[in-house]
C-alpha cells in the first residue's frame, strides 16, 4: 500500500513540476506534453498495480516490474538519441551564425578602415 502511495505521489510530483516549468517558460511545450504522458501513465499504473500485471502478462512478458523497466529503458534511450540530434543540430546553427557574425564584423572594420 506505501508503494502505491509513494508512485502515485510521483506522479503527481512529476506533473506539478513539469506543468510549472511549462508555466514559466523553461521548458518547451513539445518536451513539455511528452513528460505529462509520462506522468499521467504513471498515476492509474500506481494507483491500479494489478493492471500493470495484466498487461504484462498479455504482451507475454514475466512480470510487470520488468515491463516497466523494458519501457522505461526504451523511453530513455529514444529520448537521449532525440537531444542529441537537437544538440547536433544547434550546434551546426550556433557555428553557422558565429561564422556570419565574424563576416559581418570584419566587413564592418574593413568599412571603418576605408572611411
Amino acid at each position: 500500500m506505501r508503494l502505491t502511495i509513494v508512485t502515485a505521489l510521483t506522479g503527481l510530483a512529476v506533473l506539478v513540476v513539469i506543468i510549472e516549468l511549462l508555466r514559466r517558460r523553461q521548458l518547451r511545450e513539445k518536451y513539455g506534453i511528452l513528460w505529462i504522458i509520462v506522468g499521467l501513465v504513471m498515476l492509474p499504473l500506481s494507483v491500479f498495480p494489478a493492471a500493470l500485471n495484466s498487461i504484462s502478462s498479455f504482451l507475454g512478458i514475466a512480470s510487470g516490474v520488468s515491463m516497466v523497466l523494458f519501457f522505461a529503458v526504451i523511453f530513455l534511450l529514444l529520448t537521449c538519441i532525440h537531444l542529441s540530434w537537437e544538440v547536433s543540430r544547434l550546434e551546426e546553427e550556433t557555428r553557422i551564425l558565429a561564422e556570419d557574425i565574424a563576416l559581418i564584423h570584419a566587413k564592418l572594420e574593413s568599412n571603418e578602415n576605408v572611411q
